[in-house]
């Protein structure tokens, strides 16, 4: 009766194979998704809106950071009474961030899609949003 022998070296190589195919598909796969994001990313939508912001009382030596989504706009001390700031919208939604650099107290206002005139006044400690106009 002839003796049965395992052949490991033919066991390995295969199983090398087929783990070498799987790398290659998971390779394929990434270049693949990397690519179709990448053409995303050129129809990317600009947007024509634009905000004006506009503290208009009781900010007078404050230091004031206002940001809109997660991008710092401005991060001064406030001399005058009335303090102007213009921005091109930059994403479908948006959030405007007004921090008070003194208390750190946040206060936070949904903007628009279609831009406008966003005025702002400080009342007892608070920052408050007088009104959004087109």
């Amino acid at each position: 009766m002839p003796k049965n022998h395992l052949n490991t070296n033919k066991q390995f190589m295969i199983g090398n194979g087929i783990l070498a195919f799987a790398v290659i598909f998971v390779v394929v796969i990434f270049v693949y998704m990397s690519l179709r994001l990448k053409s995303e990313k050129e129809n990317e939508r600009h947007f024509t809106e634009i905000y004006n912001i506009e503290l208009v009382k009781g900010f007078i030596g404050d230091s004031i950071s206002i940001y809109i989504n997660d991008s710092l706009l401005m991060n001064n001390k406030i001399a005058s009474d009335s303090a102007r700031l213009t921005v091109k919208r930059f994403a479908d939604e948006s959030a405007l961030l007004v921090v008070d650099n003194f208390t750190e107290q946040v206060s936070t206002f949904n903007l628009s899609e279609k831009g406008g005139n966003i005025l702002l006044r400080k009342e007892n400690g608070m920052i408050l949003q007088e009104g959004e106009t087109k």
